[in-house]
């Protein structure tokens, strides 16, 4: 059951005292302005014209025929800036601005997010601080330099595993500081509510224009959507307009890393649907990577953006009464469908979109995916090709 602050067992607001003032204000905010003719016209506008929407649904030809199913991509990638992030970014920054606050922070992982906000922040005219963990700098350097080029700055996080949450955890700690002025825009359908809502809210525009394209091209739903989960705003914002499409199944791809086992301290992975138990992680109940003392485990994966010890709620509620299929692949497998999709289809994925497609074409054998199916491609691959270059010896 969903109620206006949790998915079940999962959501909520479970942050300090100090910031609750900031949480009710935002709440009132989007209230009033998700449904602002005004506010709902100059989001379109931008969506359209800054961040070149709609995006295409291309089908996947060559990728279809060596996968053997029907594979169109739903092509993220192309949104400014290489990313489905703008679309959120985009929208918060907007809504920061007709909530009249003066600077906007954020974290970020891959990087993604991060330039997405500095994109918008400089659109907007709005100051922005990105906080970023220091080994996902040093392993996203171009998009470090391109949020820095848009005139935001990269504030390096030491604390911790150095990698998203982390960020996370500084990005709050600033806020509860400056809450007076500063708007938060957090990169996923994380977090306390209604952030888990403000973000799946924008994002659904992929899904709705690919929900309206598959329709124009094989005049049927699709059988299976398959989209990459880290936080999961670009899996929830393909699969939310088909969640009342009983046919459609839609599988969220975390990543397998390395393996899926734990220590007291480390998990070799980022699978927190797959593995993950009920906790609370940045002012949120979820599915929590942890250990037997609800200590929050490091986790792991080849793609920055996925590497992060929860999920959103609503997606673990999802997986809960078995609206999603979760899954996970390796990093080894996520390797070899960034070369396959980059050779085959001439698109070089991001490595978090990676993980969809190496779950196709494991699926596909099975059968289990059907005859159509529709994968995110959530970003493309620029952000990954040096990391990528540098693990082959290259």
């Amino acid at each position: 059951m969903i109620s206006k602050t949790k998915f079940g067992i999962y959501g909520g607001q479970f942050v300090p005292e100090t910031l609750m003032p900031a949480i009710e204000e935002l709440t009132a905010g989007y209230e009033k302005y998700k449904n602002d003719p005004e506010f709902i016209a100059e989001l379109a506008r931008y969506l359209a014209d800054f961040a070149g929407r709609p995006t295409p649904l291309y089908h996947a030809k060559r990728l279809s025929n060596a996968y053997g199913v029907k594979i169109y991509i739903k092509r993220e990638d192309l949104v400014h800036g290489g990313a489905h992030k703008l679309n959120n970014t985009i929208g918060q920054a907007l809504l920061a601005k007709y909530m009249g606050k003066t600077r906007i922070i954020a974290e970020t992982g891959a990087g993604q997010h991060g330039t997405a906000v500095a994109m918008a922040g400089a659109n907007l005219g709005i100051p922005t601080a990105i906080y970023m963990g220091s080994v996902d700098m040093e392993r996203q350097r171009m998009n470090v330099y391109r949020m820095q080029l848009l005139g935001a700055e990269v504030v390096p996080v030491e604390s911790g595993s150095k990698t998203l949450k982390d960020a996370i955890n500084e990005t709050l700690r600033d806020w509860v500081a400056t809450v007076g002025n500063t708007y938060y825009i957090i990169g996923s359908v994380v977090g306390p509510y209604p952030y888990p809502v403000i973000v799946r809210d924008f994002q659904t525009v992929v899904g709705n224009e690919a929900k309206e394209q598959i329709m124009r091209a094989e005049g049927r739903l699709p059988d299976s959507i398959v989209a990459c989960a880290g936080g999961g705003s670009n899996a929830i914002g393909v699969f939310y307009p088909f969640i009342d499409d009983a046919d459609v199944d839609l599988f969220a791809v975390e990543a397998g890393g390395s393996n899926l086992k734990v220590t007291e301290k480390t998990a070799y992975h980022s699978a927190s649907l797959c593995t993950g138990e009920l906790g609370s992680l940045h002012g949120a109940m979820s599915k929590i990577l942890q250990n037997k003392y609800g200590q929050i485990l490091e986790s792991s994966s080849i793609a920055a953006g996925l590497d992060y010890a929860g999920v959103g709620p609503e997606l673990a509620y999802l997986a809960d009464i078995g609206r999603i299929t979760p899954a996970n692949v390796s990093d080894d497998e996520t390797l070899d469908a960034f070369f396959e999709l980059s050779r085959l289809e001439g698109i070089i994925p991001a490595l978090e979109s990676a993980h969809a497609v190496a779950y196709v074409k494991k699926a596909a054998e099975s059968g289990e995916l059907g005859d159509l199916v529709v994968i995110n491609l959530s970003g493309r691959g620029d952000k990954d090709v040096y990391s990528v270059a540098k693990r082959e010896g290259l």
